[in-house]
């Protein structure tokens, strides 16, 4: 029997998780270097992960390293994918922990880290990125074994392995020197020596735990996760066991197992192995497939509950339709609801009114990302402005807090300490290092939507601000936190003549020649109130020739609005609209005005 090594890599975002990934692929020869020579991430498939420069969905792979089958298992470094994180990680046997030389563990380290120390896994620390000449490497390993200690890592873990490597150049080393690193193997010599091989009870009977479902237009449904008893064949009836407890008998049609990064059919399956089984129509993430002689379920995967809800609505914008192939409330609901498939992070609750979806998820980029992908695949719709789930707990209401990790030069220091104590933050460490401030901060979230870009303003953009889930404490009273909104009065084209006044009220959203509807909000004002302005007006001609310079027109450049900036920017009486080629924010009802 094959042995087996089951092993996730985590990591902060842009810690060169991927990057490794896709080395000791090409090494282990799972993928032809021809196959990618644009350089392009192999791993990173989809079009939004290449695009932000971030994993989003989890993947796996497998590779032969001598003798031994090590099935990969890729994860998102963000918390606000922390369910992808946690179902892989239950998967895996050990992880391989990335911390970038220069930067050491940084926020979502803390968070990835403290997820594989919970489920008792075997950590093995990969210091990347050895080639930047900022690189400190007995810092980050000092400052990596405190978290290690701090999270309640036993001695066991504590004890962990370390390899040094630049996986932009596929080289890795047991010592911190250069011109030691040659190529990715001791990476695969560290995990086959420092994680145990995967238990393989091939003798009890069979119980598999889907972990993660996608659909196959010939296969059906397909459910990927750990086979942690027994064997299966192709063929055979199995008992699928629900969340409610309902039990059903499926016949299994498909069986298939990652080779490289690619899938292959195979005619029998063994514990310990990482597989893709068809045949059950229905079955959800965390359901059990077991044998019919003996059904035993399998605990059901826990996740950290939502923190963040929006009001999913049917487009009722004056441009509705034009845009968008997927527009009724059926489609919505819909799709909607086969995201719950795949997403166990993801909440979907229906309304009294059919045109309306409560959706809840893990922060705003978890929600963003959802709301970017259903408009590329031509869904059409409205967002309401993001806000905070309260619990009850006790008779006391409870909101979610977010810890703020920011690195911001000396000189915008004391701005940004002055904002976020205006929106009631407790700051909870502060140094400075190589000119470099480094605060960390707790806030209400309700009090954080909209800082982001208003942070990116104050510090010139030079700051860095990364937030995690601190969990749930006493609710505070909400504090206003206003903007003004430039509101067209009229539909039509915008013109330059018009845009070159209305710039002089605030940041516009639009540029000249654009077509926009009554209502459409054009511009951030520079006043806390709203403002209606034609901004479709063209000049009035004459024949009478001017002395100045009559057809010159200074526009500033105007800020377009995506998803991500729209969510943010969003006011209580305000939706933001989202079609395939537009993203807009308008007034709920027309003729209502703050201060009207």
């Amino acid at each position: 029997m094959q042995e087996l090594r089951n092993i996730a890599i985590i990591a902060h975002v842009d810690h060169g998780k991927t990057t490794l990934v896709d080395a000791l692929l090409k090494q282990a020869m799972a993928v032809k270097v021809v196959e990618n020579e644009s350089d392009d991430l192999i791993m990173d498939s989809n079009e939004l992960e290449r695009e932000r420069g971030i994993t989003i969905f989890a993947k796996n792979a497998s590779v032969e390293w001598g003798d031994i089958k090590v099935n990969i298992l890729d994860t998102p470094g963000h918390a606000d994918f922390g369910g992808e994180v946690e179902r892989v990680l239950t998967m895996a046997d050990g992880a391989l922990l990335l911390v970038d030389a220069k930067e050491g563990p940084m926020p979502q380290t803390r968070f990835v880290l403290k997820k594989a120390l919970e489920l008792g896994l075997k950590v093995i620390l990969v210091i990347n990125k050895m080639d930047k000449p900022e690189a400190r490497h007995n810092y980050v390993l000092d400052e990596t074994f405190d978290l290690f200690i701090e999270l309640g890592a036993t001695n066991e873990q504590a004890d962990f392995p370390v390899v040094y490597a630049i996986g932009k150049k596929g080289v890795a080393s047991m010592s911190p020197e250069l011109d030691s690193m040659k190529n990715i193997a001791p990476i695969f010599d560290t995990i086959i020596k420092n994680i145990a091989p995967a238990k393989r009870d091939v003798e009890g009977s069979f119980q598999f735990l889907a972990v993660s479902t996608d659909m196959d237009d010939y296969k059906g449904r397909i459910a990927t996760g750990r086979v942690r008893r027994g064997h299966v064949k192709s063929g055979e009836t199995v008992m699928h066991i629900k969340r409610d407890g309902t039990r059903v008998p499926v016949k299994i049609t498909s069986l298939m197992t990652s080779v490289g990064i690619k899938r292959a059919t195979i005619e029998e399956v063994e514990a310990g192995d990482i597989v893709h089984i068809s045949g059950s129509p229905d079955i959800q993430i965390g359901e059990t497939l077991t044998s019919m002689t003996d059904p035993e379920a399998l605990p059901v995967i826990h996740i950290d509950p939502p923190t963040i809800k929006v009001m999913f609505l049917v487009n009722t914008s004056p441009f509705a339709g034009k845009e968008g192939t997927y527009v009724t409330s059926r489609q919505l609901r819909e799709r909607l609801f086969k995201e719950l498939e795949r997403d166990v992070a993801l909440h979907v609750e229906e309304t009294d009114s059919a045109d309306r979806f409560l959706v809840s998820g893990r922060g705003e980029l978890h929600l963003g990302i959802l709301i970017e992908r259903m408009r590329r695949e031509g869904y059409e719709f409205q967002v309401g402005k993001p806000e905070v789930i309260y619990l009850e707990e006790n008779g006391v209401k409870l909101e979610p807090y977010e810890q703020v990790f920011i690195e911001v030069p000396e000189t915008h220091a004391g701005v940004v300490i002055e904002k976020l104590g205006a929106r009631g933050a407790q700051m909870r460490n502060l140094h400075v290092r190589e000119g470099i401030t480094h605060l960390d901060f707790v806030i209400a979230t309700s009090r954080l939507f909209g800082y982001r870009s208003k942070f990116l303003t104050d510090t010139k953009g030079l700051g860095i601000m990364n937030t995690l889930f601190h969990g749930f404490e006493p609710s505070v009273e909400r504090l206003p936190l206003p903007h003004g909104s430039i509101v067209a009065y009229e539909a039509g084209k915008t013109t330059a003549f018009a845009l070159e006044n209305a710039q002089l009220r605030g940041q516009m959203f639009v540029g000249p020649g654009e077509e926009v509807y009554r209502g459409q909000v054009v511009g951030q004002a520079s006043r806390d109130e709203d403002m209606e302005i034609n901004i479709c007006k063209a000049k009035q001609l004459t024949n009478m020739r001017s002395s100045s310079s009559d057809g010159l027109v200074m526009l500033d450049p105007h800020r377009p609005l995506n998803v991500d900036t729209a969510l943010e920017y969003l006011g209580d009486d305000e939706l933001m609209e989202a079609t395939p080629k537009s993203v807009r924010v308008r007034k709920i009802t027309e003729g209502k005005r703050k201060g009207s």
